[in-house]
């Protein structure tokens, strides 16, 4: 049972387990709450506040999420005192000799760490801006100084904005969290870069990736276990298209759940997996899941929550629950609400599931056959300014305007507004990258374009302050962004087919159409005489053969090639 009290004004919740005692402070910061051009800097405050409490017997660590920062410990009485109390005092007081050299740490961290599903669809989803932020590296920790940091650990991580939970035989006495007071913070409200969904986009290689948010709800958990297995049948089982088949969620921290769900694919057997994928997707919501299937599922959830270390488990998750203002809920009522899950209610689920999700398909690969909307990956259009050539043959020409900058090529642009710039990315040869709130980006590279020292000292005094980002040297400019494919891990688009391409492609389409008309008009008219002519078989034949073959020429022709 989860028992709730206080500890300096601070909410907090217990709940009692043999052994060890563990412990952990949450905030309601995360990446979220940061800017593009900004990002990290929780994570530094997390790191900073850490060091005081230096090399120790008992297990300590911290965690910095999309909307929680959790400092953890395993220890004895004394010492989750001695941690919580040494953390708050810290997080008033940082300790800025160390502010280098955590910096360094965490580029290393970062250089360290993998891409995960939230990362991989994030900005497509969210663009460059609150949830979206993790698909992006912490450009902001190098240029942070003591002043800013201090002032972000002031505001965010106060006794207000904060809860503690405790698992253990006991809660220790004479706990003390000397927390500078503030103001409980809101979670961001949601941003969005798409259009319309269900929607897709192609980058990566080996993998087809599917992501959707859903209500936190009982026939959610139970979808999302549906989909995991459904997967791994069709695809592992009975398909062997892939190895690794299945979903999972997490919980977004204010009331959503991301649900994530995966294949992986030989090159050879991309298209069947993807197949099968969007099939398995599309018959949960049509035609649901078997009721005793659904039972299975159910039992196996419930057994979970009726285990009696369940809820010194669930009290991080609870903890944040407190900060996001959402219910702390029993083992009990969490068991109630698995066992009124009906059928359809999972088919419900599995209907908003598909309507918001995000499909991510292998480069070369589409999913428009499949209902899905191509993601954006260019601007409405272009601003007015100045034009200057690319110095590359067939290369996008860049725009310089009053109200921003836009890369243009063949009828499409990528275009970034200065009162729209998440981040503005300034090298000390002259390159910039500036990346608007919806995840476009636009390269500036003087080597690229005639651009002069003019030019891009207008750039640089349009782009508001707060955007900036000074970049240490490169070794080398970067190559300009194409206008077509400005997301970061955007495959690059098709070429569209020329006049002469599409002439072509319409000749072999009606020439490969009367050979086809000719095959199965005589296949369908053959007299007695005829059907026993082998000859006139064999014609028959010659003719399929060749409209098959000038069909496939269309198609290769037609079929998406890369920039």
């Amino acid at each position: 049972m989860i028992h709730h009290f206080e500890v300096d004004g601070v909410p907090a919740l217990y709940a009692p387990r043999p052994g060890r005692s563990a412990a952990g402070l949450v905030f309601r910061v995360g990446r979220a709450d940061e800017s593009l051009a900004r990002t990290g800097i929780t994570h530094l405050v997390e790191h900073l506040a850490l060091h005081r409490s230096g090399v120790q017997v008992h297990r300590f660590n911290g965690a910095t999420g999309q909307l929680h920062t959790h400092f953890l410990l395993e220890g004895d009485d004394h010492e989750i005192r001695d941690f919580l109390r040494c953390v708050c005092e810290s997080l008033t007081a940082l300790p800025m000799d160390r502010l280098e050299t955590e910096k360094a740490i965490l580029r290393t961290e970062e250089a360290g760490r993998g891409t995960n599903a939230a990362e991989a669809t994030g900005l497509w989803r969210y663009g460059a801006q609150g949830h979206g932020l993790v698909s992006y590296p912490e450009w902001g920790v190098p240029g942070l100084d003591p002043q800013t940091v201090q002032h972000w650990a002031d505001t965010w991580f106060t006794r207000d904005n904060a809860a503690l939970w405790i698992a253990g035989e006991r809660v220790p006495e004479g706990l003390r969290l000397p927390l500078r007071p503030g103001r409980r913070m809101p979670a961001p409200q949601p941003t969005s870069a798409l259009p319309e969904t269900p929607a897709y986009f192609a980058a990566g290689r080996g993998q087809v990736l599917f992501e959707t948010v859903l209500p936190r709800t009982a026939a959610a958990d139970l979808y999302t276990a549906c989909l995991d297995r459904e997967l791994f049948q069709d695809l592992r089982q009975d398909g062997g298209l892939s190895y690794t088949a299945g979903a999972d969620h997490a919980h977004r921290g204010d009331g959503v759940l991301t649900v994530t769900a995966l294949a992986d694919a030989l090159p050879e057997q991309q298209d069947a997996a993807l197949g099968g994928f969007v099939d398995v997707l599309a018959r949960l919501a049509v035609a649901g899941v078997d009721p005793g299937t659904l039972n299975a599922l159910r039992r196996r959830a419930d057994a979970v929550h009726a285990q009696p270390d369940t809820d010194p488990a669930r009290l991080p998750g609870c903890a944040a629950d407190l900060l996001s203002g959402l219910p702390v809920r029993s083992r009990e009522e969490i068991r109630a609400e698995l066992a009124a899950v009906t059928p359809d209610d999972v088919r419900t689920v599995a209907q908003q599931a598909l309507a918001g999700g995000l499909l991510r398909v292998p480069a070369g690969h589409r999913a428009d056959w499949a209902g899905y909307a191509a993601a954006p990956l260019h601007s409405a259009g272009a601003v007015d300014g100045t034009r200057h050539r690319s110095r590359e043959a067939g290369g996008p020409d860049l725009l310089v305007g009053r109200a921003g900058v836009s890369l243009v090529r063949e009828g499409e642009a990528a275009t970034v507004r200065y009162d729209a710039c998440a981040a503005f990315l300034a090298w000390p040869d002259g390159g910039r990258r500036l990346i608007g709130t919806d995840g476009i980006s636009v390269e500036v590279e003087p080597g690229c374009h005639a651009v002069d020292a003019h030019t891009l000292a207008t750039i640089d005094a349009a782009v508001p302050p707060q955007a900036y980002v000074r970049m240490p040297p490169r070794a080398a400019p970067a190559r300009p962004s194409q206008a077509g494919a400005p997301r970061p891990g955007a495959a690059a688009p098709a070429r569209r087919s020329s006049p002469l391409q599409l002439a072509v492609n319409m000749v072999l389409t009606l020439v490969a159409g009367v050979f086809l008309l000719f095959a199965l008009g005589g296949a369908l008219g053959a007299d007695d005489e005829s059907r026993s002519d082998p000859v006139y078989w064999g014609v028959l034949v010659v003719a399929a053969g060749i409209a098959a073959l000038l069909l496939r020429s269309v198609w290769r022709r037609s079929r998406p090639r890369a920039r």
